[in-house]
């Protein structure tokens, strides 16, 4: 016994999204999806000329940044491909001749977004509560030339909400080690017009309020660190970020998602004016320009959920878990029609427990664009001209 469903969709290139969805106050939406096909006109914010500033990494720290992108919960999710690529590009990092003494260049002072963490849910209470969320932003600020020496550690819940600070006194142990005590913390929210204290009685934890941090590699632009803490947690932090990190993060918080995607493509017109390839491996979808309003399994067959999993010979494979080992998948072709563009027909369909399965009777035809491709990243066009953004999940594609 099988189950029927049947769902022929054929799109056109013209882009025709609801008029309001993810509109930027300062675009019409009609405007902004349009250069997404004519990538001729692009409206203007400053995150564009944000993106523009050159950032300086060197060929290995490049392998870090590579190996970072497209992680979620600063590592909390990461799979174990990607866990093993961040640990040996921080190993070949640690290695290198970076400044030789941190602490005492001022190359480690200032504001730092923190990336990736290899302990996020078991270290300190706002590694626990937080670090793990990629809705928050977090960072850290060093700052050891003044009267009052400091490093803290800062959620930013949004710009509308606030953050919160946790600082501690630091000292400078030798030229990698900085020692620390926590002391104070507040919430600052920009509806108060006063600080709320964070309720854990520092004075009264002792020993557990202190520690010491490592930085194991400081960049010698200033722009990168790798930091080893006294509880065995390694962290990787950056003063400026790069076009898919800050993509990524506009997609992680949902704050102006399609303008980041229509500057970042804009950025990359060089990459969309060549031919683009549809990379094998696994693909985890993490935004699109639409909202789910059909049936979930015909929207696991459309694609607009789940993973998508592309093999070398020419296969696709829509998967998606449903609970408790059940999973839907649904396996096809794709064909290339054009430079950028694949016709994709998806015909053999399951839900899938364990041994068992129960057939689907689906049948759906897709034209897939390519808007940008690289071993981290897909910006695609594909049912009903929805915008899709992708992030491989096992690893880079080893040539």
């Amino acid at each position: 016994m099988a189950l029927k469903f049947h769902a022929a969709i054929h799109l056109s290139l013209q882009l025709s999204p609801s008029p309001t969805l993810f509109a930027p106050s300062f675009c019409k939406p009609q405007k902004l999806l349009k250069s997404l096909v004519k990538k001729t006109h692009v409206c203007q914010s400053s995150l564009v000329d944000e993106q523009q500033q050159q950032i300086s990494f060197n060929e290995q720290e490049n392998q870090l940044i590579n190996a970072l992108v497209g992680i979620q919960g600063r590592g909390k999710s990461a799979s174990p491909q990607q866990l093993n690529e961040v640990g040996h590009a921080v190993k070949v990092l640690e290695g290198l001749e970076g400044v030789s003494e941190p602490t005492g260049s001022n190359l480690i002072e200032g504001r730092w977004q923190l990336m990736f963490t290899t302990r996020p849910g078991t270290a300190s209470p706002i590694q626990r509560t937080f670090v793990g969320v990629d809705f928050f932003s977090v960072f850290q600020e060093v700052y050891l030339r003044t009267n009052d020496p400091r490093v803290s550690n800062i959620v930013k819940f949004s710009n509308a909400i606030g953050e919160l600070k946790v600082e501690a006194a630091a000292t400078i142990e030798n030229g990698k080690r900085i020692l620390f005590q926590f002391d104070r913390a507040a919430f600052s929210f920009n509806f108060l017009p006063f600080k709320v204290p964070y309720p854990v009685p520092f004075r009264l934890l002792g020993d557990e309020a202190k520690g010491w941090l490592d930085t194991t590699y400081l960049s010698p632009s200033g722009n990168l660190r790798i930091s080893r803490g006294n509880k065995g947690t390694t962290f990787v932090l950056q003063k400026k970020t790069e076009p898919r990190q800050r993509l990524l993060s506009a997609i992680w918080t949902g704050t102006g998602v399609l303008e980041a995607i229509n500057e970042f493509i804009k950025l990359n017109q060089n990459v969309a004016k060549d031919e683009m390839e549809l990379i094998d491996g696994e693909w985890q979808m993490i935004w699109s320009s639409q909202m789910e309003t059909d049936s979930w399994i015909e929207n696991a067959g459309r694609g607009l959920m789940g993973k998508q999993i592309v093999t070398k010979n020419g296969q696709l494979k829509f998967v998606v878990d449903i609970l408790l080992g059940v999973r839907f998948s649904m396996t096809g072709t794709f064909v290339k029609s054009s430079l950028n563009t694949y016709d994709v027909k998806m015909d053999d369909a399951a839900i899938i427990g364990g041994m068992f399965g129960l057939p689907v009777e689906m049948e759906t035809k897709i034209n897939l664009e390519l808007l940008y491709s690289d071993d981290k990243i897909r910006i695609s066009r594909g049912y009903k001209n929805i915008v899709f953004v992708h992030a491989r999940t096992d690893g880079t594609r080893q040539n």
